[in-house]
């Protein structure tokens, strides 16, 4: 029986599946976006998590945690660095699945993984979001212009 064993085993050995994953995240972190499998995306984003969780307090301890999972200095150094400025104020949730449509040959679920504060595209949109007004609030804006408007041709009347 499977009890308590929840996570995908990929079709791989542990040691192939930690050489991937560790590859994969490699790429993720210095890249900010990939494009793979939707499995192995799953797969990715509950690894690199708790990695970059661990990396938004750079101390000695929390480099070689992560140090001992990627294996590449120049990807310590990026996330260190300048990732870990970027998510310091996220409590999770560093990464976002966009589901991107069935590759030709064997019609796999593709998808592109990316660091959530890298992609500027979404960051624009939900600002524009945000701006929004509805009819309403422009007939109360044109309101209070007049009444502002009204005191000040009494003033010059006088």
């Amino acid at each position: 029986m499977r009890h308590n064993k929840k996570f995908n085993h990929l079709s791989r050995k542990a040691a192939h599946r930690g050489a991937m994953l560790s590859n994969m995240a490699c790429s993720l972190i210095m890249h900010k976006r990939i494009s793979t499998t939707l499995a192995k995306a799953k797969a990715l984003r509950i690894y690199v998590e708790p990695l970059l969780t661990r990396a938004k307090e750079d101390n000695m301890a929390n480099r070689r945690l992560v140090f001992s999972e990627l294996k590449q200095k120049e990807v310590i150094n990026e996330l260190f660095q300048n990732v870990s400025e970027k998510i310091a104020n996220r409590p999770g949730g560093y990464t976002r699945i966009l589901r991107t449509g069935f590759r030709l040959g064997d019609a796999a679920e593709m998808c592109i993984i990316e660091l959530v504060d890298y992609n500027e595209n979404m960051l624009k949109d939900t600002k524009k979001a945000a701006k929004k007004t509805t009819r309403r609030g422009g007939k109360k804006a044109a309101a209070e212009v007049a009444t502002e408007a009204a005191p000040a041709e009494e003033v010059k009347a006088e």
